[in-house]
């Protein structure tokens, strides 16, 4: 790919999210959100965490190095939700991964 046609594609899409990202504090400015749509909006930093752990738990290749390498991030996870349901935090709950996840790897 040429270097134009990369700037062109990287400015057209850093333009797209950047509008899509700035926007919405714009348009809000000065306004309250309902309950309604600020409970609606609290799903989504748990929903992404979720996506990004389901992403690593169902890996395609993640027993091609061998099985514990495979087993560790569910370990890891068997532990976060421990520490989910006693502190329903999760801030410490990606503490708690990170630490698992770096432990398990030692061993």
């Amino acid at each position: 790919m040429p270097v134009n046609e990369f700037l062109v594609l990287w400015l057209s899409s850093w333009a797209a999210i950047a509008f899509f990202r700035i926007a919405p504090a714009f348009a809000l400015r000065g306004r309250a959100l309902s309950p309604r749509v600020t409970e609606a909006l609290s799903y989504i930093p748990p929903a992404a965490f979720a996506a990004l752990v389901a992403n690593d738990l169902i890996s395609p290749g993640a027993f091609d190095a061998g099985l514990w390498q495979g087993l560790i991030p569910w370990i890891a996870a068997v532990g976060v939700v421990a520490v989910a349901i006693k502190t329903k935090s999760m801030l410490w709950c990606c503490v708690s991964g990170i630490v698992f996840y770096i432990v398990l790897s030692f061993i």
